[in-house]
């Protein structure tokens, strides 16, 4: 491996530093598929790591500032900036929060396969300030500056209805910060996780620690949204809320770009489906064939004919019949394997990076109540806020939107303290690098979510008797089921991350990513979809329906039981899901997600 890659580049590497020599060789250089912004291989002490995640983290919290500043005030602005009513406010923020978080599905495979990450960030950025006619942001704020795109032509307070200009300017505005959302968030988390180099122990360990950190940054942005640009919307103005959050976009883009020479960078390498597409088609044409009973016999590429950054990956006896796709033909005992075509004979790898992806769909699936949970916090959670009492000391009256923020609080405290408290003692406790397995975390912020549904449903039935008494309940009253949906997304949400980016296929990263946001994107879509069948069974045969035109003729209570219901089922099909959960295992190394001391004798982890 070392001659083969000081033939591809005998002026990068030292003739005193091995490949082979473990970490204490690799210090100078990052031997992964990474390069610097020159395109040569990376200095460790100039490149990646924190130097290099924390110009990335910035840009992340702007631009987080920018969509919760958006996102958690939209209904109250479908309500009384559009004027729709409950559920038709509620389906509108739901289908946009479900495109914004299923276009970076496509962003996600553009990158992956043709632009890189860093080109398709900066192109998603740019769009999300740009002025005019290529803006979200910009177009937004024009909404409300110029006097025939604002919702009434003069005021919010002139009218019943928004004009149609205001209305499809304003779609128009939102959907294509959806758009811009789309190669952005995808491509910067995992730009970020790119940065630290799995070859080696500290940097593998800094990565667990990135995901966590990434969260605060996250939650931050979410913070500042919900309180600052809030007061901004309802006290100030929308249109200075709006021009705040291009500035605020357009400073970070500044930012992002300052970080490139400490960048580390990964070539495209065309699209990762076709090699997946290749094995399903080979394994198809031999399915006829019996499988070795050794596994070694099957197809792999020489490691010293492979790049050195390549890592392959060990079989699994799970799927066995897409083995069949390396399983070596020979006619007359005379055809060499390596002339055979890649849509007849592929190797292990290729095998088992189709499998990773096949084996994520389930869990995917069962993510997806917790995406239609973690909907109700920016949309029922907010109108109830709105309709309780917020004011503080008898002065200032907080902004519904603003509760909010609990959630915030709730998942940087857990990410915080399970980061600088927790995680050391169970990385000597287990021998795992991450303390506590993925998926087990992913199933603790489950549990957080069904106790927060019931507490929510209980909350809600408590409001409405004191509403029909004539009185108003504090807003305070619903701290705990924000902090606690806030706790279970410390867990749930930062597991999925890690996920979703290390478990698919190392040409895919980007689209993992999308994966984990289409989670709560479909979550979204299915909220919406959940909404309207309950409004028309409860309404049928003349049925008081649980959702009315404000929360307090709608029985959301009811509506919260029954997600409660939902997610503990869920919850269920989750664990058996993963009881036997077969993790990533890579040959060249041992990585993040391949922990030995933490598997049975089958090489399995389990929630259980």
């Amino acid at each position: 491996m070392e001659e083969t890659y000081k033939e591809k580049h005998p002026a990068q590497i030292p003739d005193t530093v091995s490949v082979s020599d473990g970490e204490n060789g690799m210090d100078l250089q990052v031997h992964d598929s990474s390069l610097d912004y020159k395109g040569k291989v990376p200095l460790r002490s100039s490149t990646g790591s924190w130097k290099a995640s924390f110009f990335i983290i910035a840009i992340e919290f702007s631009e987080r500032l920018s969509y919760f500043g958006m996102a958690a005030n939209m209904i109250t602005y479908m309500t009384k900036v559009m004027h729709q009513d409950l559920e038709t406010a509620a389906n509108s923020v739901n289908v946009w929060s479900g495109v914004t978080t299923v276009t970076p599905l496509l962003g996600g495979f553009l990158a992956d396969a043709y632009t890189g990450r860093y080109i398709m960030i900066l192109f998603s950025a740019v769009l999300y300030v740009l002025a005019s006619s290529s803006s979200g942001l910009g177009l937004l704020t024009m909404t409300q500056y110029i006097p025939s795109l604002k919702p009434c032509g003069s005021t919010l307070n002139k009218c019943n209805r928004a004009t149609k200009v205001h209305e499809v300017v304003f779609f128009m505005a939102a959907y294509l910060v959806s758009l811009a959302t789309g190669g952005y968030k995808p491509c910067l988390e995992s730009f970020g996780a790119d940065q630290f180099d799995d070859n080696h122990s500290e940097e593998r360990k800094q990565k667990v620690s990135f995901f966590n950190w990434w969260n605060v940054s996250l939650c931050c942005g979410l913070f500042l949204g919900t309180t600052l640009i809030v007061y901004l919307q309802d006290d100030i103005g929308w249109g200075a809320a709006f021009l705040t959050l291009t500035i605020i976009m357009l400073v970070s883009v500044l930012v992002f770009v300052l970080g490139r020479p400490r960048y580390r960078y990964r070539t495209p390498q065309g699209s990762p489906l076709t090699p997946m597409v290749r094995v399903l088609v080979a394994a198809l044409a031999k399915r006829r064939l019996a499988l070795p009973l050794d596994p070694t016999f099957l197809h792999e590429v020489p490691k010293s004919e492979e790049k050195v950054q390549a890592r392959f990956l060990a079989h699994t006896n799970q799927l066995r019949f897409f083995d069949k796709a390396a399983i070596i033909e020979y006619e007359d005992g005379a055809t060499p394997e390596k002339k055979q075509s890649p849509w007849r004979l592929a190797t292990v790898t290729q095998v088992e990076e189709l499998k990773l992806v096949l084996k994520m769909v389930p869990i995917w699936l069962a993510s997806l109540i917790f995406g239609v949970g973690v909907a109700q916090t920016s949309t029922f959670f907010v109108k109830q806020a709105s309709a309780m009492n917020r004011r503080v000391f008898n002065r200032f009256e907080i902004p519904a939107a603003s509760i909010y923020t609990l959630t915030a609080i709730g998942m940087m405290t857990s990410v915080a303290l399970y980061d600088s408290l927790l995680l050391p003692y169970l990385r000597r406790a287990t021998g795992n690098e991450r303390g506590i397995n993925i998926l087990k975390r992913i199933g603790i912020g489950m549990v957080f979510l069904i106790i927060a549904m019931a507490l929510s449903a209980m909350v809600e039935r408590q409001r409405l008797r004191a509403f029909h008494k004539g009185n108003v309940m504090s807003a305070f009253w619903l701290a705990p089921q924000f902090l606690i949906i806030g706790i279970g997304d410390g867990f749930s949400l930062v597991g999925m991350q890690e996920y979703f980016y290390d478990q698919v296929p190392d040409s895919m990263r980007s689209l993992g990513m999308a994966f984990y946001l289409s989670v709560l994107g479909v979550g979204s879509f299915l909220s919406s979809f959940l909404i309207t069948i309950v409004d028309y069974v409860t309404g049928k045969n003349g049925g008081k329906k649980w959702i009315g035109k404000d929360v307090n003729h709608s029985r959301l209570d009811y509506f919260y039981w029954l997600l409660a219901i939902i997610s503990t089922l869920n919850m269920c099909a989750f664990v058996l899901i993963t009881k036997n959960y077969s993790y990533k295992k890579v040959q060249s190394m041992a990585g993040v997600g391949d922990f030995p001391s933490n598997r049975d004798d089958k090489g399995h982890e389990s929630l259980a």
